[in-house]
């Protein structure tokens, strides 16, 4: 007999703000106890010292994961300019330092040199594998991991203040950027070293800042038997893939497993709507979202006329 699994079938996406000093697998664990759901993810780890939006899934959610890891990204950073650590934040220890402090003029004049595509070697205190192994383990052990740079994409760089020993700025971003490596190596070309003061994510997707809920916010939606009231649905992961409205007899069929035939113009209506789009190592660009009276039926694949159920929710 299958064993029955811990907490309530809770389905939906939780837009959390998360606190300074608190992990992202503990941000998961306190969301979870809140709505008392049985399974739980988060898309896009957040350092303990960051503090801001921490997408978390719950439940059939936990499907739609992988999209939001791929979404573009908006932080808020401040630059400590005159220092470098070895973690490229306040945590570390001070390995390096420079007289230089930069002028707005500097730094604006630099700016595109950060934007596009750029190669960025990541920080050594990362959970980047290395050999199998965290390269923040092996930092904290003494080695010195081989961090391999690799491209990124800086979508828009904008100077928000200038201190006299630190600016901040807002950056957007695409998926795997370290803001921290950002820091180190605008340092660099300014002829400064440089580390993250203090950091903040504003938007992953969809999930914005504006409308994220802190913890004690949700702690009070939850003592009010209110908690739902902080659920979005697992769709808001999915904000930039097609959506297509099935029948009944559609619907069972996908939720069975199996491929339904699509109308040639509404097959022809769905490929206008394509782009390009890689979830890991797998090609996307066909992924189409089933909906019946609403509600969310399957992710699916478009071709050849078919739609293909690829992830089925249980809604």
């Amino acid at each position: 007999m299958a064993r029955r699994r811990k907490g309530n079938p809770v389905h939906g996406w939780v837009n959390f703000d998360k606190p300074l000093g608190m992990t992202s697998t503990q941000a998961v664990g306190k969301v979870r106890w809140i709505f008392g759901a049985q399974k739980a993810g988060h898309a896009g780890t957040l350092d303990p010292l960051a503090s801001g939006v921490l997408p978390i899934a719950l439940g059939d959610a936990t499907k739609t994961m992988p999209y939001l890891v791929e979404a573009k990204k908006t932080y808020e950073v401040e630059i400590k300019w005159g220092e470098r650590t070895d973690t490229l934040d306040a945590e570390g220890d001070i390995i390096a330092v420079s007289d230089v402090r930069p002028t707005e003029q500097a730094i604006t004049d630099i700016l595109p040199e950060f934007i596009g595509e750029i190669s960025q070697i990541p920080p050594a205190y990362s959970a980047i594998k290395i050999d199998g192994k965290r390269a923040y383990d092996l930092a904290r052990a003494g080695a010195v991991p081989k961090m391999i740079p690799r491209p990124v994409q800086i979508d828009d760089l904008e100077i928000l203040a200038v201190y006299k020993n630190s600016a901040k700025l807002r950056v957007d971003c695409g998926k795997g950027t370290y803001i921290r490596s950002l820091a180190r190596d605008m340092a660099f070309v300014l002829g400064t070293e440089g580390s993250v003061k203090t950091l903040r994510r504003t938007r992953v997707g969809a999930f914005i800042e504006d409308a994220s809920f802190s913890l004690d916010a949700l702690e009070e939606l939850r003592h009010k038997a209110r908690a739902t009231e902080g659920l979005l649905p697992l769709s808001t992961a999915l904000d930039d893939i097609p959506v297509l409205a099935v029948n009944e007899n559609e619907q069972f069929d996908l939720k069975q497993g199996r491929a339904i035939v699509l109308h040639p113009s509404i097959f022809t209506s769905l490929k206008a709507s394509f782009r390009p789009r890689i979830i890991g190592d797998r090609d996307a660009s066909r992924m189409v979202l089933a909906k019946f009276e609403g509600v969310e039926i399957a992710l699916c694949e478009a071709r050849a006329g078919q739609l293909s159920p690829k992830r089925v929710f249980n809604l």
